[in-house]
C-alpha cells in the first residue's frame, strides 16, 4: 500500500512538472487554493497510475509487433495515448486534465513524465 501511495505522489509530481514545462497541459480544479491544486495533481496522478496499471499492459501487448519494429520507440506513443485516456477519464470528474489538440504536446509530456518517474524511482528513500 505504501508503494502505491508513493507511486501516486510521483505521478502527481511528474504531471506537475510536465504542466509547468509545457503550455499545452493544464490541470484545473474547482477550488482556488494551493491545497486544491495539490489534491488535483494527486487525483490526476491516481487516475494516470490506474490507467498505466490496467490499460497499458494490454495495449503494450497488442502493439508488440510495431514496438519491436520501431525498436521500442512506439512506447512513447503508447504513453502519450495513456495521457489522452487520462484526460478523457478526468473530463467526467471535477478535476480536469486537458491536453491541447497538438499530438506532440502529449508525446513531450510522456517523455517528461517518464524521465521524472525514472529519476524519482532511483531515490534511496523510496526503496523502503
Amino acid at each position: 500500500m505504501r508503494s502505491f501511495i508513493v507511486r501516486v505522489i510521483i505521478n502527481g509530481l511528474a504531471l506537475a512538472i510536465a504542466c509547468w514545462i509545457l503550455t499545452g497541459l493544464d490541470i484545473s480544479t474547482q477550488g482556488n487554493g494551493t491545497i486544491s491544486t495539490v489534491l488535483g495533481y494527486l487525483f490526476i496522478g491516481l487516475i494516470f497510475g490506474l490507467v498505466n496499471a490496467l490499460v497499458k499492459p494490454i495495449v503494450s501487448l497488442l502493439s508488440l509487433p510495431i514496438t519491436i519494429l520501431t525498436l521500442g520507440l512506439f512506447t512513447v506513443v503508447i504513453n502519450a495515448a495513456m495521457l489522452y485516456l487520462t484526460s478523457w477519464i478526468s473530463s467526467y470528474t471535477t478535476v480536469h486534465f486537458t491536453i491541447d489538440s497538438f499530438f506532440w504536446t502529449a508525446v513531450f509530456a510522456a517523455i517528461i513524465i517518464s524521465a521524472v518517474s525514472l529519476v524519482a524511482s532511483f531515490l534511496p528513500a523510496l526503496d523502503r
